[in-house]
């Protein structure tokens, strides 16, 4: 079954090309500034989604002899290009073109076309939201939702869901600038939402590239996945204490768990061994997203030798 991250990005996608076509067809009639700023939006949009289901589609090869621990950070690749390509094919052209609308103002023609297909647009673009921010709800909790947008892990999800609220605030936007120009006749409010429309998808395309970034570069999991190993590890019987945890977003799905421990004295290796064995079984069964995991034994002597030597500080300590 498709995840939550790609029915959002299948969806927008139908969205986006029905709305794409829509405004080009308007953009043409009415020669309106902005309308053409949402027409590239629209099609910058459909390309982004095009290029998430292919990313997410690679992420999902297995591992290989060259990329032993599979390919998951292709997702964050392809969501960082898409917030680029947002920036420079989305909101860099819109601004340009309302400025040069502003230096060279021209009047719209047939405005009611540009209400009639903002309203379609409006129609398509709100429905896709709704399924992008139903398939996100989810992730909502006591954190609220900005602290869930910021600490998700899926851009697929929340590229989509940002994505269809910038798209439907630019429609907004260009509702509001075509009243303006044709109600006081003034074209300048035509080029002045088209720079609008622009600014927006700036701000957009910033924080997806800032998110996108640093799960690109290696983040860590969520602090849930965090405590459950901790306290796995804590309960285990011939397990003295867990020393550090240290754990790498691969992808929505996919961690890298690397965890300290130091065993009682008394134990030989085989009994060790079987209890690394077991601890992992549970790590799994309570968290199927922990793909790989190392478990290192050491005193709490030794690692705090190794992290004045070579850390700044542990991730999590007890």
């Amino acid at each position: 079954m498709a995840s939550a991250g790609t029915r959002s990005v299948r969806a927008a996608l139908i969205g986006n090309l029905l709305v794409a076509a829509t405004k080009a067809v308007a953009a043409f009639v009415t020669g309106s500034s902005a309308m053409l700023a949402e027409t590239i939006h629209s099609i910058v949009d459909t390309g982004n989604q095009l290029l998430m289901l292919h990313g997410i589609r690679r992420s999902q090869q297995r591992p290989d002899a060259l990329h032993p621990i599979g390919y998951g950070r292709e997702l964050y690749f392809w969501s960082f290009i898409v917030a680029l390509l947002l920036f420079g094919a989305g909101a860099c052209v819109s601004v340009i073109e309302g400025i040069m609308r502003l230096q060279n103002p021209r009047p719209i023609e047939n405005p009611i076309v540009s209400y009639i297909v903002l309203t379609l647009s409006f129609i398509f673009e709100g429905s896709t939201w709704t399924v992008a921010y139903r398939n996100f709800r989810s992730n909502i909790d006591e954190r609220g939702y900005w602290s869930a947008l910021r600490e998700s892990r899926d851009p697929s999800q929340t590229l989509v869901l940002l994505e269809d609220s910038a798209a439907v605030t630019g429609i907004c936007i260009a509702l509001v600038g075509t009243w303006l120009a044709t109600t006081f006749k003034q074209p300048q409010f035509d080029g002045l939402a088209s720079i609008l429309i622009g600014i927006v998808l700036a701000v957009v395309s910033v924080g997806l590239a800032r998110q996108s970034k640093n799960l690109l570069i290696g983040e860590r999991a969520d602090d849930d996945l965090r405590k459950t190993v901790f306290g796995l590890a804590q309960a285990t019987p011939g397990v003295v204490c867990p020393n550090n945890l240290i754990t790498v977003q691969l992808a929505p799905n996919q961690v890298t768990v690397l965890l300290s421990l130091e065993f009682d004295d008394a134990l030989r290796v085989p009994e060790i061994e079987k209890i690394v064995a077991e601890l992992e079984d549970r790590i799994r069964k309570a968290r199927p997203d922990v793909i790989l995991m190392f478990v290192k034994p050491q005193t709490k002597q030794e690692f705090a030798k190794a992290r004045t030597r070579f850390l700044r500080g542990p991730e999590q300590t007890l």
